[in-house]
């Protein structure tokens, strides 16, 4: 079932035209957003940190990601939009189901579909074509390996509660440094 729905999530992402849409503006509505996700990535923790320390890992966060104020906008959005993206087919796996407060991950969800819908717009074709140009592919393909990391991090792991608990705290670290990203423009 998680898989369909991200599947329906991309096409609905990918296919969302500019109709009642912010457009391409990174809004207080996202910094807003991007806050509350946060706060409901804090709220969800289960266990201490310090009991997974053993667990600890350093995912080597892309730089596009941490020195914000050297990109683009247009490859901030980029990049914030595959960061939304990916944090969302984590968290919506059928193993983060059995892991989480399903309240908490519901509502953790539900804003991350709201942002991937409103930036989907600031997706279109015409700036797939100034991608090589901006170095955004190379951005994209940067947050693509660390989320990969992860991934590969929690099969090892067995997707034990201490491997979720170390990667709900790297993805509140993540989203942290991008609500300083997106607050830049």
């Amino acid at each position: 079932m998680a898989p369909l729905f991200s599947l329906l999530t991309a096409v609905l992402v990918f296919s969302y035209g500019p109709g009642g849409s912010l457009g391409c503006d990174l809004s207080q509505d996202h910094i807003q957003f991007s806050k509350e996700n946060i706060a409901l990535l804090h709220r969800m923790q289960r266990i201490g940190s310090f009991r997974c320390r053993k667990d600890r890992k350093n995912f080597g966060l892309p730089r596009e990601m941490v020195y914000g104020s050297h990109i683009q906008k247009d490859q901030a959005i980029t990049v914030f939009h595959e960061m939304l993206q990916e944090t969302f087919d984590i968290f919506s796996t059928e193993h983060s189901s059995a892991a989480w407060n399903m309240t908490l991950l519901h509502g953790l969800l539900s804003g991350l579909y709201w942002q991937l819908e409103d930036l989907g717009t600031c997706l279109l074709p015409e700036m797939k074509e100034a991608e090589s140009a901006l170095g955004m592919e190379d951005s994209t393909l940067a947050v693509k390996r660390y989320f990969q990391g992860i991934r590969v991090y929690l099969k090892e792991k067995q997707y034990s509660d201490c491997a979720w608990e170390i990667v709900r705290v790297e993805i509140k670290r993540a989203f942290s440094l991008s609500t300083k990203l997106i607050e830049w423009f």
